[in-house]
């Protein structure tokens, strides 16, 4: 099959070297500079560092030259450009291919998911999400990693699995697209909330217990948005979470460990290459907590911070009132 990947970040780059092993592969980069490097240097010094990517890899800053001739779209673009790349394909991409979002996020203004965008300016389109806790830099280092293709066709999860799966990077079939894309989005505010803790120095139990009610949070908005609770368990909720929490590697924990630290967070967003997500999924996830009528309160504490009405610490501290396990909030 051919593939073609659109967004040179470190996520897209890492899919994009993925599939090149048994697929032919384009890349596309909005910046030509980007593209170049690819195609020259096998390198993409400014999202994976120190990694060499494979020679048969071809990238171009073309977009209509990368889609034309695709017969999987992989659209890993950050969620805020991710409408804009998506309809910019629509004159080029061939007839029902299927579309596999990478983004973990929800759109600002509707509220839609990544899979929904697809299915409403690409009809025709199977529309997928793959889903995990899939550090990229991880992943080019060779590590063993796992992931979620969901799509509400398993046969076209199927063809799916065998055009991304590679070596040590195995990846699931599941139907729950709602659940997959749920727990990826919402983990990004929850990983804020554990760098805090990281930066205030707050101690492993305590970022254990905000992991834990995060993960309590993400299911509850995802089973009222018709999801599955056993897929916030698994690899696209509790794994991405897990990872997205911990790893230093992680742009939202980073976010969140800086401002813990004192760091303002226009100047934490200014210096950072890459889109935290979380940032702005914080005010998309209350949003959706009022429409579905839930409590999001870790949530809540994460969105005052990020608005600049709420100290760090502040935050813990909103977080002491408890009552049984099992009720939400």
């Amino acid at each position: 099959m051919n593939v073609t990947v659109l967004g040179a970040g470190s996520w897209g780059t890492t899919v994009a070297s993925l599939t090149t092993a048994l697929n032919p592969t384009i890349l596309w980069a909005r910046n030509p500079e980007v593209a170049a490097e690819i195609n020259d240097s096998h390198t993409n010094a400014s999202y994976l560092p120190s990694v060499t990517l494979p020679r048969r890899l071809r990238s171009t800053a073309d977009i209509d030259e990368a889609v034309q001739s695709a017969d999987v779209l992989i659209v890993g673009v950050p969620s805020k450009g991710f409408r804009g790349a998506v309809e910019e394909v629509r004159k080029s991409i061939r007839p029902w291919i299927p579309v596999v979002s990478l983004t973990k996020g929800i759109e600002s203004d509707s509220l839609l998911r990544m899979t929904q965008i697809i299915e409403e300016l690409l009809p025709g389109h199977p529309a997928a999400a793959l889903s995990g806790p899939n550090l990229a830099r991880e992943i080019m280092a060779g590590q063993a990693a796992a992931s979620v293709i969901a799509t509400k066709d398993l046969g076209v999860a199927a063809a799916l699995q065998t055009v991304l799966r590679h070596k040590l990077f195995r990846v699931y079939r599941n139907h729950d697209v709602i659940g997959c894309e749920v727990g990826g989005a919402l983990k990004n505010v929850i990983a804020i909330a554990s760098g805090i803790g990281e930066g205030l120095g707050v101690g492993d139990n305590t970022r254990a217990g905000v992991m834990t009610r995060g993960l309590a949070e993400l299911t509850r908005l995802g089973v009222a948005m018709g999801a599955e609770p056993q897929t916030l368990a698994g690899l696209a909720g509790m794994g991405d979470l897990v990872a997205t929490c911990m790893s230093p590697y992680s742009r939202n924990r980073t976010v969140g460990e800086l401002l813990g630290r004192g760091k303002p967070l226009d100047e934490i967003l200014s210096e950072m290459h890459m889109v935290a997500e979380g940032v702005g999924t914080a005010r998309i996830a209350l949003a959706l907590a009022e429409a579905y009528r839930v409590e999001l309160p870790i949530c809540e504490e994460i969105h005052k911070v990020v608005l600049g009405e709420q100290r760090p610490v502040d935050a813990y501290r909103g977080l002491r009132t408890a009552g049984h396990e099992l009720d939400p909030g």
